[in-house]
């Protein structure tokens, strides 16, 4: 009986592993909408470690992803262009909130208003607008309220800056073509009386700061049309300018009528990381490695926290991938013609036969990463000597921690250590000390005054990840730099 017992509580964890291995193969999308507590749940909470352990097991679900299947790499490209809308939008949540209820306030009291919505760009300011769009049309539709008319300007694309009004004054048809005057003047003469036939309007005029013209009459006017008595219109202004609305609208505060300023701040390293997750979580299958994606969230987020840099060059590492993989055909066509043109030489090893590219490594990542953030420093230390690069790889590996500085002799200990672990044989402490001068030289490192070289003080330059940068898409340093 005891037996009985302990077998009926080994039983009892069955179900999850049973739900980690369906005994049918479907698409990611249906495993989601079939259980609710699997996936969006990791992709919503990333930045506890428990979630990020449950990540990474949910992706025993994906199959296998194969880069040199035509229709494969098309899609993992397509997923991370910046012209495909992503199926959710995260990371702007609270924002979009304070838009949408904004504009269902102003739908529902029948009453003009003006928000403006800045920020850096690629923080997607601009495809939350389209979603606060859709979800004002849906709550207009369920509440039984009158749908708004909604209009999209880029206002990059007017040939003249006073045609937004022409644009306005579209929407109202039937009223459009009895007024007389400017379409800025009839917008203002329709505005200033009841006219209950009106639908409110939702005008969206992305890249603002291209109205701004000597006088600013125009942005002016386009504001002043939310104050009329019987305004219908619901603008909202989207800028990169943070100060446009103190800088360029001063006026509108006497008049009492200054926009909301909502402001779209840079993504962070966790968002971008999160984003891109959320954009490759649409493939059956698994692209990238986890840490790669990490380098290129951390490094977008240092650099500007432009979203549409991550995309870009996220589909230029899987071009590294890509370039790799022809390479390794070609070089493995030509040993196999050399071994059958030579009988006495051996065929190509099974371990370069069976070589496999199933992954976006991090060292693609460096690369594609290299290619656009070039800096002096970096450029500096992938041009360097081989053993020069040793030397600041230890050196990065020897500070470390608390300490600032050490000797000349303790550096080249490390550097030591690190070429018989490589089994590169290293050079003489004399060569070493000519070597860290042009260290010295190039502003790497910093060498200190002393009659024995060995007891010169060596101190630290470089930022450790810049040099982790420079040399992360070189295989001999990827241990090293660990």
């Amino acid at each position: 009986m005891p037996s009985i017992g302990a077998k009926r509580r080994f039983r009892s964890p069955a179900p999850p592993l049973s739900a980690a291995s369906p005994p049918t193969r479907k698409s990611l999308r249906r495993c989601i909408t079939a259980t609710p507590n699997s996936v969006p749940t990791v992709i919503q909470k990333i930045d506890t470690d428990e979630n990020k352990v449950e990540s990474h097991e949910s992706n025993a679900v994906k199959s296998r992803w194969n880069p040199k299947d035509v229709e494969q790499l098309r899609m993992a490209k397509e997923v991370l262009h910046m012209s495909t809308a992503p199926s959710t939008i995260v990371c702007r949540e609270e924002e979009q909130n304070v838009v949408l209820e904004f504009c269902k306030g102003c739908v529902e009291h029948e009453k003009a208003g003006s928000l403006y919505i800045c920020g850096c760009p690629g923080t997607g300011k601009s495809l939350s607008m389209e979603k606060v769009k859709d979800n004002l049309l849906n709550w207009a539709t369920q509440g039984d309220f009158p749908l708004p008319d909604v209009l999209s300007v880029n206002c990059t694309s007017l040939s003249n800056t006073s045609d937004i009004f022409s644009k306005i004054l579209g929407l109202h048809k039937s009223l459009g073509k009895k007024g007389s005057g400017t379409p800025l003047q009839q917008l203002q003469n329709m505005y200033s009386h009841e006219s209950p036939t009106t639908n409110m309007i939702l005008l969206v005029a992305d890249e603002l700061d291209y109205l701004i013209t000597k006088d600013r009459a125009v942005l002016h006017d386009l504001f002043m049309l939310t104050t009329f008595p019987f305004s219908r219109c619901i603008l909202i202004g989207v800028a990169n300018a943070i100060d446009l609305a103190d800088r360029f609208l001063p006026r509108l505060t006497s008049l009492n009528c200054k926009p909301t300023v909502v402001n779209f701040r840079a993504y962070t390293k966790d968002q971008i990381l999160r984003i891109l997750e959320e954009r490759l979580n649409e493939l059956p299958y698994i692209v990238f490695q986890h840490q790669a994606l990490e380098l290129c969230a951390r490094k977008v987020a240092a650099a500007s926290g432009d979203m549409r840099n991550a995309l870009c060059i996220c589909r230029s590492a899987i071009e590294m991938l890509e370039a790799e993989i022809r390479e390794s055909a070609c070089s493995l066509n030509a040993l196999e013609e050399k071994s059958s043109s030579e009988q006495n030489l051996p065929t190509a090893p099974d371990f370069v036969k069976k070589q496999e590219f199933d992954m976006v490594r991090i060292d693609h990542m460096a690369l594609a990463l290299s290619k656009t953030y070039r800096s002096p420093v970096v450029d500096t230390i992938q041009s360097l000597p081989h053993h020069q690069q040793i030397i600041l790889c230890s050196s990065m590996k020897h500070f470390r921690g608390a300490k600032k500085d050490t000797t000349l002799g303790e550096l080249y200990k490390s550097y030591t250590t690190i070429c018989k672990s490589s089994l590169i044989p290293p050079t003489g402490i004399m060569e070493f000390s000519n070597m860290c001068r042009v260290l010295n030289d190039q502003g790497l490192i910093k060498l200190g005054q002393s009659r024995d070289d060995k007891l010169r003080r060596v101190t630290p330059k470089i930022d450790e990840g810049d040099i982790t940068f420079a040399l992360q898409g070189i295989r001999f340093f990827r241990n090293c730099l660990q």
